[in-house]
Formats: C-alpha cells, sequence, structure tokens
C-alpha cells in the first residue's frame, strides 16, 4: 500500500531547496509513498516543480484568519496522511498536525512543541555541525525507519536534473541577452530579500572587477540578478562596474521563480550570499560561490549548498569579526579563488 507523507517546510525559498535532498531520498523508497508538502505560497511554484512531489499544499501562514487554519487543518485530515515530517518545527505545525490524527509525526527534538510529536530527533542544529540539508536527510531517514520502508541510498546531485537539451537552450537564451556566442555566463545576486547578510554593492563591484581582469582564459559575461524590489540595487551594481570599465547587465527578467530558476539553469556560475538563489543554484547543480557571515547558526558549513563539492566554493568572515560584519571578507583572496576555479572550469 502507498504511504501518504505529508512534509512540511515553510519559511524561506533557501530553506525550501534544502529540503530537496531529503524530497529526493523519500521518493527513492520502495514501495514509493506519495509526497505532499505544506509551503507557503511564495515557494509553492518551486514546490510544483519539484520533481520528488507529487502534490502541494499552500500554508497560509501563522498571520492567516482563524477561518483560514480551520480550512488547512479541514483540507489536512481530509488527505488522511499516514505520517507528517517536519523539517522545521513550529508550535502551530506541531499542533496542526496532532490536531490532524495523522498517526506518525516526525520532526526534530527541538523547542516544547517536540511533545506533539511521536518520533523525535536530537539534532542540535544550532551547533552548526553539518549541513542542513543533511540534517533534513536524517529526518527523512527516521520516517523510512518508522515506516518499515528499506532504506533506499543517499541521493546525489543533482536534486533539480534537467535535461541536457533544457539547460542548452536556457544557455543559449542567455548568450543571446548578452549579444554573445560562446563565453562564460557568470550571475552575481546582490540581493538577500532580508533574510541573510550579503556583501556591499561596492565589494561585489570590487570583486566582479578582479575576476574580470584576471580571468583571460575566455570572455565572461556578467549577469546581475534581482529580486522582488531589488531592481535598484542591481542597476546601482551595473552602473558601479561600468564606470570601471565592466559591462554587466540584469539578467532576463522572469515572471515567476520557477521562470527565474530555470533561466539560472543555462549559467556557469552563481555568486551571491546565503539566500534563495544560491540554493537553487544548488540543487540544479551549477557552479556556486556563496558568502557568509561569522555568525555560528549562518556558517558556510550549516548553509552548505547541495551541489557536488567540486562545484562549490565558499567565503565567510574571519571568525573574530563580528557576527553580520561582512567588511572582513577577504575579496581579494575570494576573487582569486574564483579566478582559479574558473580558469580549470
Amino acid at each position: 500500500m502507498v504511504q501518504k507523507l505529508l512534509v512540511v517546510r515553510n519559511d524561506k525559498i533557501g530553506d525550501f531547496m534544502l529540503a530537496w535532498p531529503a524530497l529526493a531520498y523519500l521518493k527513492s523508497a520502495s514501495p514509493t509513498p506519495h509526497v505532499t508538502v505544506l509551503v507557503p505560497a511564495y515557494t509553492a511554484p518551486l514546490a510544483a516543480a519539484c520533481p520528488w512531489v507529487d502534490e502541494v499544499i499552500i500554508d497560509p501562514g501563522s498571520s492567516a484568519t482563524p477561518l483560514a487554519q480551520r480550512v488547512l487543518l479541514k483540507q489536512i485530515k481530509a488527505a488522511r496522511f499516514d505520517a507528517l515530517l517536519t523539517l522545521f518545527s513550529t508550535p502551530r505545525i506541531a499542533w496542526l498536525g496532532w490536531r490532524a490524527g495523522i498517526r506518525l509525526r516526525v520532526a526534530p527534538a527541538t523547542k516544547w512543541a517536540q511533545i506533539f510529536y511521536n518520533v523525535r530527533v536530537r539534532q542540535r542544529r544550532s551547533r552548526s555541525a553539518k549541513p542542513e540539508y543533511q540534517y533534513n536527510v536524517e529526518l527523512a531517514c527516521a520516517l523510512i525507519n518508522k515506516l518499515s520502508i528499506p532504506q533506499p541510498p543517499m541521493p546525489f546531485p543533482p536534486y533539480w536534473p534537467l535535461e541536457t537539451r533544457q539547460r542548452e537552450y536556457q544557455r543559449k537564451v542567455l548568450l543571446e541577452s548578452v549579444q554573445a556566442n560562446d563565453g562564460l555566463l557568470i550571475v552575481v545576486h546582490p540581493g538577500s530579500g532580508g533574510s541573510a547578510v550579503n556583501l556591499s554593492l561596492d565589494q561585489y563591484a570590487d570583486l566582479v572587477v578582479q575576476i574580470h581582469h584576471i580571468s583571460k582564459t575566455q570572455p565572461i559575461h556578467w549577469l546581475i540578478s534581482a529580486g522582488p524590489n531589488e531592481h535598484p540595487q542591481a542597476q546601482e551594481l551595473i552602473r558601479l562596474l561600468a564606470k570601471k570599465s565592466v559591462v554587466a547587465t540584469h539578467f532576463p527578467t522572469r515572471n515567476s521563480v520557477e521562470a527565474y530558476a530555470l533561466q539560472l539553469a543555462g549559467a556557469d556560475m552563481l555568486i551571491a550570499g546565503s539566500t534563495g538563489p544560491l540554493h537553487i543554484a544548488g540543487c540544479l547543480n551549477i557552479a556556486t560561490a556563496g558568502f557568509y557571515p561569522a555568525k555560528r547558526s549562518a556558517t558556510s558549513l550549516r548553509w552548505q549548498t547541495c551541489n557536488s563539492a567540486k562545484k562549490r566554493l565558499y567565503f565567510s568572515s574571519s571568525s573574530s569579526a563580528p557576527e553580520k560584519n561582512m567588511l572582513a571578507v577577504d575579496i581579494d583572496s575570494a576573487a582569486k579563488d574564483i579566478s582559479l576555479f574558473l580558469s580549470k572550469y
């Protein structure tokens, strides 16, 4: 009999993308379970595009009206799930799963809300001892074990597999946007969506200029991407680069986060802070260069991208720097490391 699973990761886009390895693990089990995810509306398009998801339920959020909360509870009750897997636990979701009568409820053993789960996995994530996506896979393993299903092999990148011809098409579109026939396509995303500290625009400009002048093996085409309300920031970075004789253009505007993600599949590298686009790039298994603060709960290990290790670069403030002081990042060293990587690409 097919097991019906409800998986919850209802916070930021980057957090949801780091759930994809766990979702891939669940869908590789035999017999294959039916996987539904509970996500907020702004990550729903990505959830619908995820090859490891069968169905999407939209979470109205903690600020929704009591009526909306009752509708959600009724919807989950009606689905008759066999198990609930909460990758990041909150009291509202813990209480929701218990009231919905889901017999098996799995979550990290953290906070008082754990009393509503009957399988609690001690992880101590705040110590940042391993990547977030590995913590998620651990929870999926615990669920599979409790369902008495044979443990499947661990999945490996890419967690968002695309056909070669689809990637080639997206690359062609990006090359056309910069009026080129070949060369490296590097996307820089200077925004953070308010979820993570990031380099300043001056730091990004310095980084791009140095890479541009160090890398001589093939031409580099720079594309600057922006999230909602971040287009002025992207335009300012383009202006700063133009003052230093480096041409950059806007990453093609797309009408949905899914379309943005698919277009990103045509790039050779994404440079960004630890935010949604960086983790989308990780799932697509394109090269990433991520910038992280010194904060222990936000380290480069904890929020590591889930692409192949050979495609992953990361840079942090020194451990002695204040948690949110990204000015302590060594831009000169990062530029050299990224340039060396590109020379071997």
